[in-house]
């Protein structure tokens, strides 16, 4: 006898809701497959950002819960929280953020095969038992800006001219004890060795026309104006100005030149953007899902666009009108590794060399 459609949904209702009652009667409770979720703590915040996270969403069906603040502030709950931190993934900007978190030891080390493959190696920390700690998953560039006006390009070449006598009383910066300043330092280290970085520092500082204050965009903006005449910023805050159509902007945009630094000698400082799976992390398989995620070549076209910033994936490949008409250039080969763990080295030569 054929039962019609209608009658077989009706029986199986029936028989779900009798199991249901059985199992709170026998003392069991039946529920529905749990959600699949991601808790996120990110130091990123741009608008595009929500789009990557979507589209992570839409292709995996994970929910991602998302903790949001800057950089200091998702190191300091990460450290109250301690082993009952509830976050997966760990995103974090800077090499020298990065490694803090790995120093104090937030980050639990993973084993991908995909991960390695796409993200090169000297934008990954180094490995350890178990796996590498963090990953970079965008890359920005070290820039050199200069008053058109009031120095020659010539003389602001490399980092390493900024601190010669030729510029004295023309330097801008950030301040000493911020990390974008000890990645650079970092770099130099690196490059160039511990003495002849304390000779470029103590030169820096002889040549400040101000004392370090303010932000990229700030030391951007002192250049136009004049009261600096050349400074370093990191290319998505002059990209930024460059595509902004506020008559303040494209006026100081008009007013300044660019260089990208040690093309002869060494290439362009670079950093990242990174992160990595959390120490206690309660949904591992989902952060290292992310994590894998982040490097596919559609997430990092939503990095790099997001930000104005160059996805850390090489053959992945993003259309910016503000980069193609500042042209290609020569980055330098040094382990954002490496810079990271120079920071603390860095920082007491800048304190030795009166840099505030």
């Amino acid at each position: 006898m054929k039962i019609p459609m209608k009658s077989l949904i009706e029986v199986k209702k029936l028989v779900r809701s009798s199991v249901f009652v059985l199992g709170i009667l026998s003392g069991n409770t039946y529920s529905a497959e749990p959600i699949k979720e991601l808790n996120l703590y990110s130091a990123r915040h741009y608008q595009t950002d929500e789009a990557l996270y979507s589209d992570f969403t839409k292709k995996t069906g994970i929910k991602i819960n998302r903790i949001e603040a800057d950089d200091n502030g998702i190191l300091e709950r990460l450290k109250s929280e301690g082993d009952k931190s509830q976050a997966d993934v760990i995103l974090l900007v800077d090499a020298a953020r990065l490694w803090r978190a790995q120093m104090s030891q937030f980050f639990s080390p993973i084993q991908s095969k995909y991960l390695d493959e796409r993200i090169p190696l000297n934008l990954r920390a180094a490995s350890e038992p178990g796996g590498i700690p963090w990953f970079g998953f965008s890359t920005r560039a070290r820039m050199i800006v200069f008053n058109k006006s009031i120095v020659n390009k010539s003389d602001v070449e490399t980092y390493e001219k900024l601190a010669d006598p030729v510029n004295k009383g023309r330097v801008c910066t950030r301040s000493g004890a911020h990390p974008y300043m000890l990645s650079l330092v970092g770099s130099l280290i690196e490059r160039d060795g511990l003495a002849a970085t304390e000779k470029w520092a103590k030169g820096m500082v002889a040549n400040m026309a101000r004392s370090p204050r303010g932000g990229d965009t700030d030391q951007i903006k002192a250049v136009a104006s004049g009261e600096c005449g050349v400074t370093l910023v990191n290319t998505y805050y002059f990209a930024r100005m460059m595509k902004s159509d506020k008559n303040d902007d494209i006026n100081a945009i008009s007013k300044i030149g660019y260089v990208w630094p040690n093309q002869l000698a060494g290439g362009v400082h670079i950093n990242i953007s990174g992160g990595g799976m959390a120490r206690n992390a309660p949904h591992p398989k989902e952060a290292v899902q992310f994590l894998e995620y982040l490097a596919s070549d559609s997430a990092q076209e939503y990095l790099a666009n997001g930000n104005n910033e160059w996805p850390a994936v090489t053959s992945v490949k993003v259309e910016n009108p503000a980069f193609k008409s500042m042209g290609n250039f020569q980055v330098e080969k040094v382990s954002v590794s490496a810079i990271g763990k120079n920071q603390i080295v860095a920082q007491k030569l800048l304190d030795q060399a009166g840099y505030k």
